[in-house]
C-alpha cells in the first residue's frame, strides 16, 4: 500500500495533485484544514483488512471504514513525522562528524541518509568511535523499525488527458450541486471507461472526503455553541437537541444559554423551549458574562448555547465571537449552514464565523433544498466535520446524527427526484 500526503491552499487544488500524482484509484483516507490550506492523506491499493492488521488493537475502536481510514492516516502522519525527526538527527550527527574532520565517516552517514529515503538499510561500516557508533546504531534501529511501515514513494503519474467522458462526468457532478472546480477535480480522476463507473468513483470519493463527527453530543456532554446567520435554524436545532436529550437523560443535567442581547425579545423562542422542557435558560448580558454563567452551570452534563445571527457589519458581531473564542471553558462552536443557501453564501458565512474556532457544522433545511451537492461540496472544501443535519420542523424527530455515506446517498436520491420532476414537466 502506498500512502502519501498532499498540501494545497484549497480542496480543489489538493484533489488535482492527487489526480496527477496518484491516479484514479487512490483512496482518500482523511482531509483536514491546516495552516495555509488543506491536507489530504491518500492511499493506493488500500486494503481494510491489512489496515486493521497494521493498527493492531487500536483498530478495535474503529466502528466503521471511515474511522479506520482516519486512524490509518493518523498513523502515517506520525510515522512521517518520526522519520523526519530521524533525518534531522542524522543530519546533525553528520555535521558534527564533518566539523571534526572525520571525512571517511561521511560515506557511512551518506549511506544511512540514503537508506532513510529509499527504505533500504545497508550493513553498518566499521565504527570510528564508540560514542558515534552508538548514535549510528540508534539511527539505524529507528529507520529499520519504520522501513516496513512507510510506503515507497513512487514517481509521479503522467497527467491524464481530458476526454468526452470526463466532460460529461463533470457536467453531471455540477448538476449534482458541486462547484465547477470540485466537479472538475473529481472528474479528472476518472482515466477512462464508462461514465457510470466514473460517477460511482466520484460519489465514493465524495463520501470519503465528507467528514462527520463521531461524537454524539447527548452522550458525550460538554458545552456546544451554534453560530450562523439569522434564519439558518440555530434556535430550532437547539430545541431539537434539548428535547431529545430530555427524553433520553432527563432535564436535570441540561441547560440552555443565549448570547443574543442585541435584539428585542430575541431569546423568547429559546425560553419557550425551556419552559416546555423544564430546562433553565440563561441570558448573557451586561450583568452576566458568558464565563460567569458557564461557571454557574459547571455541574450540568450538557450546555447548549444559542447566538445572535449577526453579520460582520453589525456592531455586536466581533464582541460575540470574541466572547466565545476567549472563554476559559472548552466551547465547541459549530456553524449552522442552511442547505438552501447558495454555495457562495455558504463560503461567505464560513469566512465570517471561522474566527470563532469552529469545531464543525450542522446542516439544516435538508428537506427544502433542491439538491444537496452544494452542502456536501462546502463541507468537503472547508473540511468542517458535520455533526448533525435536520430535514423538517418536527421536534425532535427531524434531527439526525450525520454519517457521510447516507448523506451522499440522500443527495443522489434528491438529484434523481429532481430529474424525474423535470422530465414530467417537459413531457406535460
Amino acid at each position: 500500500m502506498k500512502v502519501k500526503r498532499f498540501f494545497a491552499q484549497s480542496m480543489a487544488e489538493a484533489l488535482k495533485q492527487v489526480s496527477e500524482q496518484m491516479g484514479p484509484d487512490a483512496v482518500i483516507l482523511s482531509n483536514r484544514r491546516v495552516d495555509g490550506g488543506v491536507e489530504i492523506v491518500t492511499a493506493l491499493d488500500y486494503d481494510e483488512n491489512m489496515a486493521r492488521q497494521r493498527l493492531g488493537e487500536q483498530a478495535e475502536t474503529a466502528t466503521n471504514g471511515s474511522r479506520l481510514a482516519e486512524m490509518q492516516a493518523d498513523q502515517h502522519r506520525r510515522l512521517e513525522d518520526e522519520l523526519s525527526r530521524s533525518r534531522d538527527r542524522i543530519r546533525e550527527v553528520r555535521e558534527k562528524r564533518a566539523s571534526q574532520g572525520a571525512s571517511y565517516a561521511e560515506a557511512s552517514f551518506a549511506e544511512l541518509h540514503e537508506a532513510a529515503v529509499t527504505e533500504a538499510v545497508e550493513p553498518a561500516p566499521a565504527p570510528v568511535t564508540k560514542g558515534y557508533s552508538d548514535e549510528l546504531a540508534q539511527m539505524r534501529a529507528e529507520i529499520s523499525s519504520l522501513r516496513d511501515l512507510m510506503s515507497a514513494q513512487g514517481a509521479e503519474a503522467a497527467k491524464p488527458a481530458g476526454s468526452a467522458v470526463q466532460q460529461r462526468l463533470a457536467e453531471r457532478l455540477q448538476e449534482f450541486g458541486l462547484s465547477s472546480d470540485l466537479a472538475g477535480s473529481l472528474s479528472r480522476r476518472h482515466q477512462g471507461g464508462r461514465l457510470e463507473d466514473g460517477w460511482k468513483q466520484a460519489l465514493k470519493m465524495l463520501a470519503t472526503g465528507v467528514r462527520t463527527s463521531r461524537q454524539e453530543w447527548l452522550d458525550e456532554g460538554g458545552v456546544y455553541a451554534l453560530v450562523g446567520p439569522t434564519g439558518s435554524g440555530k434556535t430550532t436545532t437547539i430545541g431539537k437537541l434539548a428535547a431529545r436529550y430530555v427524553l433520553k437523560h432527563g432535564a436535570d443535567s441540561l441547560a440552555l444559554v443565549t448570547t443574543d442581547r442585541y435584539r428585542v425579545a430575541a431569546h423568547e423562542q429559546l425560553c419557550v423551549f425551556g419552559r416546555i422542557l423544564n430546562v433553565p435558560v440563561r441570558v448573557v448580558d451586561e450583568s452576566h458574562t458568558l464565563d460567569d454563567i458557564l461557571d454557574e452551570l459547571s455541574d450540568r452534563h450538557l450546555v447548549l448555547i444559542d447566538t445572535a445571527g449577526l453579520t460582520s457589519s453589525d456592531g455586536g458581531y466581533q464582541e460575540q465571537l470574541s466572547e466565545l473564542a476567549r472563554s476559559h471553558h472548552q466551547i465547541r462552536t459549530h456553524l449552522v449552514v442552511s442547505a438552501t443557501s447558495q454555495p457562495r453564501i455558504m463560503k461567505s458565512v464560513w469566512h465570517c464565523y471561522k474566527m470563532a474556532n469552529l469545531s464543525g457544522c450542522v446542516m439544516t433545511k435538508i428537506d427544502e433544498a433542491l439538491t444537496l451537492g452544494e452542502s456536501l461540496g462546502f463541507v468537503m472544501e472547508t473540511a468542517l466535520p458535520v455533526a448533525y443535519y435536520t430535514d423538517g420542523q418536527k421536534i425532535p424527530e427531524d434531527l439526525h446524527h450525520a454519517d457521510a455515506v447516507p448523506l451522499v446517498r440522500l443527495a443522489v436520491e434528491r438529484l434523481k427526484s429532481l430529474q424525474q420532476q423535470q422530465s414530467v414537466a417537459e413531457g406535460a
